[in-house]
Formats: structure tokens, C-alpha cells, sequence
């Protein structure tokens, strides 16, 4: 028996454990008596220095989005739908209202009583030997038995308000998880129309490359003609072809930045990396001139409806209840007791007939319980909860003036980046005068190589900036709706892709 015991010691689990702090832990397999496959048991050491581990093919059971044609192109609204439905995210917050829901109907139930059943049966057997035998009777046997079913009733009749307290701050946590919900909704449709207008200026860097490319072949072309007319040099034909092959690392370097754009937005999307769908492109809208600055009232306005700061003031009010919970530790309790039993026993002895008894019982008690003396237990926790206040209390100061500054930051980007885009579309228009100059004057023997090229990479890079400065002013937008409480809907981000 002590061999078999010996086994079940608690420290031979640290067989389990890695054996040294500097040899890697690989799994034991050992057979399970069924032969239904190995056991994992864990502790034996693998080849010195390699700490990998073991591999589980169950974790890497990646599959395409389900729902998705990959025929069809989506605009911006359908991928936000696309989102709003796969994304994880937005399953977490709805499990974390959904308990914080919970948790009110918890507290709520405090208020009613506590009624439980219980049953409790049992016999007991008496030998006794005696002194002297009666006949051929030498021992004396007795056996007790009997069962006894119950009803209990416990009922927390009063408590100077800690039930009221503790249901206000579950009332207000239920609805910070409410509004974090719809907060979290906000942010993936926000996130995932960033994604998309930085993803469609990736696509237009490409075409911008793609471009260039063929301007470069264009000139490299115009220099080997120049040369085969005895017009150019060697040194001519090299430069384009160093200008053909700029081009095309440019535009491998696109396409890469392209892909890695796809894939940002699918994980704002939260669908697997391994789904294949086809982006329809956000309409070339017409930007404004410029937005105003925001006011104080349109500031105050956005500050009562940003989800994060109206979560942190549900947040501040509950842990402020939570201070009454607490003080409510200090006062007595009133409770109600009340049970409702029956009996059934029997005695039987040597010799005797068996004895039954059929009993019940009914009782209500009252009582009250004062809490006298807990080494400064409740005291700690009252100022721990007014700790907790206060701290909530500046969080919430803190978000508040976080969000306004956002607001008054968002703002002023957007400003900026209409000004970058009426720049560099006046840049883009120059330029593309200086390329058609340069090109024509080198193609008719007038001009040089090196005008045309420096014109092609001036080109190149005022386009690539009215581009980017395009994209930036729809993110810009975008973040400012959000920043406002705004973005709360597919409609709105569908208006800035022009449809």
C-alpha cells in the first residue's frame, strides 16, 4: 500500500516541470492504457540549447472567411459589414456586457430568499457482549435508523442600502460594457476605413510606378535611338537603361507595399489572412479647401457622445456606489431563518419488537448581527473603495481632456493635409508640364538625358505625394468623425469614398 501511496506525493509533479533553468522542457509521451495515442507527461529534457516546442496541429487550423466571394469586388460599406459580422473583437465586448449584465441580475438576486433542500439519513449498529449469557443469547444488538428531509429559508431582510449600493455599481459597470460595445463597433468601422483609403493609395502608388516604368522605357528608347542615329552617346544609353531599371525597383517595391496594405486591412477586418477578396476602389471624390477649426460647442457635443469617455464616467459613478457598499459594512444586519422538517425513525433491538417515530417540526427565527470588532478590516476596505474613487475620478479628467484634444488634433491634421493635397496637385501640374518639356526636347535633339530623367523622377515623386497627400486627407477625415463620436455607421465612411 505505502508503494502505491509513495506515487501520488504532490512534489513528483515537478517531474513535470523543466529540470534546470538553463535546459530546455520538452513533453513525456506515455501510452494510455486504452492505445487511444500518447499522453503528454512533460519534464524530459531535449538536445542541449534547443528550445522548441512541441508542435499542436490544432492551433493551426487556419481557414478562409466563410461568406465571401472572391469574384466579387466590395466596396467600403461591404467590408465594414464584412467586419462588423467576422471580427473577434466584437464578440468579446458583447460577451463582456453580456456578463456585466449577468453581474446586475446577481446582485438583484440578493434581494430575494434563499430556499434550499436537504435530506439527511443514517443508521448506526450496537453490539455489546454481556456478562452473562441469557440462554443462548451471549450478545446484545441494537440498530438505529431514520431520514429526515428539510426546507431552509435564509432571508437578508435588511442592510442600510450595501444591496442598493453594490446594484447601483453593478448597474453602472452594465452600462459602461454597454457603451464599450457600441465603442468597439465604432473603432472597427474607423479602423477599417484607415486601412481602406491607405490600401487604395497603395493600389495608386502602384499605377504611379507602373507609369513611370513606361516613361522610363520611353526615354531609354529615345536614348538608344539617338545613338543608332550617331545623335547620343554610350554614356546616354546606360543612363536610361539605369533609369529603366530605377523604375522597375520601384515598382516592385509598390507592389510589395501594396500586399503588405492588403493584409492590414484584412486584420482590421479581423478575417483570415488567408481570404482572397477583390477591393473596389474608393471613388476620386473632390476635396475641400479647408474645415474650420472646431468650436467649444461642437468640443462639448462630441465629449457626450465619445464612447470612452461616457464608459469612464459610468466607470468613476460606480466605483463612487462601491464607497457606500462599504460603509455599509460598519452598520448591523437583519435576517430571517426559517426550516420546516420532518422525521422518520426506528429502534430495533435483540429480542424486542422494532420501535417507529414520525416526527416534524416548524421554526422561524430573527436575528440581527453586529459587527463588533475585525481588526480594521471593513476600515481598510472603505478607504481602499474611496482610493478607488478618487482614482476613477481622474481617469476620467484625464480621458475627458484626451478626447478634446484629439478632437482639436484631428482637426488641425485634416487642415494640414488639404493644404499638402492643393500643393501637391499644383506640384503634379508643374511637373507633368517639365516631363512633356523635357521628353520632347530630348526626342527632337534639343534637350539632354539628364533634364529628361531629372524631370521623370520629378514627376514621379509629385505624383506619388498628390497621392499620398489624397489618402491622407480621407484618413484625416475619417479619424476626425471618430474622434467626434461620429463614426457610427458604414454610411459615414461611405460618404468620404464618394460611394
Amino acid at each position: 500500500m505505502a508503494g502505491l501511496l509513495l506515487p501520488g506525493c504532490a512534489t513528483n509533479a515537478l517531474k513535470t516541470a523543466p529540470q534546470s533553468h538553463d535546459q530546455p522542457w520538452a513533453p513525456e509521451t506515455a501510452a494510455p492504457a486504452g492505445g487511444e495515442g500518447a499522453v503528454e507527461t512533460g519534464g524530459a529534457a531535449t538536445s542541449a540549447g534547443v528550445f522548441s516546442v512541441p508542435a499542436d496541429p490544432q492551433v493551426a487550423q487556419m481557414q478562409p472567411t466563410p461568406g465571401i466571394d472572391p469574384r466579387r469586388a466590395y466596396g467600403l460599406p461591404e467590408l465594414i459589414d464584412i467586419a462588423q459580422t467576422q471580427n473577434p473583437l466584437t464578440r468579446v465586448a458583447w460577451q463582456q456586457a453580456r456578463q456585466a449584465a449577468l453581474a446586475t441580475g446577481m446582485v438583484e438576486a440578493t434581494y430575494l430568499p434563499f430556499i434550499s433542500a436537504n435530506v439527511i439519513g443514517g443508521w448506526q449498529d450496537v453490539s455489546a457482549s454481556l456478562p452473562v449469557a441469557i440462554g443462548s443469547t451471549s450478545q446484545v444488538s441494537s440498530r438505529i435508523e431514520g431520514v429526515s428531509p428539510q426546507v431552509a429559508l435564509q432571508w437578508l431582510v435588511f442592510d442600510f442600502g450595501q444591496r442598493d449600493a453594490l446594484h447601483r455599481t453593478a448597474r453602472h459597470n452594465a452600462t459602461a460594457a454597454n457603451i464599450l460595445f457600441n465603442g468597439a463597433h465604432q473603432k472597427i468601422i474607423h479602423d477599417v476605413t484607415r486601412s481602406y483609403f491607405l490600401y487604395s493609395a497603395a493600389r495608386g502608388r502602384v499605377r504611379i510606378a507602373e507609369q513611370n516604368a513606361v516613361n522610363a522605357r520611353d526615354i531609354s528608347a529615345a536614348a538608344q535611338a539617338r545613338n543608332d542615329e550617331g545623335r547620343g552617346t554610350t554614356v546616354e544609353v546606360a543612363q536610361g537603361r539605369q533609369l529603366v531599371a530605377q523604375a522597375q525597383f520601384g515598382l516592385v517595391q509598390a507592389q510589395g507595399a501594396e500586399r503588405d496594405a492588403y493584409q492590414v486591412l484584412l486584420g482590421a477586418m479581423g478575417v483570415s489572412p488567408m481570404t482572397r477578396l477583390k477591393v473596389r476602389e474608393a471613388g476620386r471624390r473632390a476635396l475641400p479647401e479647408s474645415v474650420g477649426a472646431p468650436t467649444e460647442a461642437m468640443i462639448k457635443a462630441a465629449l457626450a457622445r465619445r464612447p470612452d469617455v461616457l464608459a469612464s464616467f459610468s466607470a468613476m459613478k460606480a466605483s463612487q456606489s462601491a464607497i457606500g457598499a462599504a460603509q455599509a459594512e460598519f452598520m448591523p444586519k437583519v435576517f430571517l431563518g426559517a426550516v420546516a422538517a420532518g422525521g422518520d425513525a426506528s429502534f430495533s433491538a435483540t429480542g424486542l419488537p422494532t420501535i417507529g417515530q414520525q416526527a416534524s417540526a416548524t421554526g422561524v427565527l430573527l436575528g440581527v448581527t453586529v459587527p463588533l470588532y475585525d481588526g480594521g478590516l471593513r476600515a481598510a476596505q472603505l478607504k481602499n473603495a474611496e482610493s478607488l474613487a478618487a482614482a476613477s475620478e481622474a481617469t476620467f479628467e484625464t480621458t475627458r481632456d484626451t478626447a478634446a484634444r484629439e478632437i482639436v488634433i484631428s482637426a488641425e491634421t485634416l487642415r494640414s493635409a488639404l493644404a499638402s493635397y492643393r500643393a501637391a496637385t499644383a506640384l503634379a501640374s508643374a511637373a507633368a508640364v517639365t516631363y512633356d518639356a523635357a521628353v520632347d526636347a530630348y526626342t527632337s535633339g534639343v534637350g539632354d538625358i539628364t533634364a529628361a530623367t531629372a524631370a521623370d523622377s520629378g514627376l514621379l515623386t509629385a505624383r506619388q505625394a498628390q497621392s499620398d497627400a489624397h489618402a491622407a486627407s480621407l484618413v484625416a477625415a475619417a479619424n476626425l468623425a471618430f474622434v467626434l463620436g461620429a463614426m457610427t455607421s458604414s454610411e459615414v465612411p461611405a460618404g468620404l469614398a464618394g460611394r
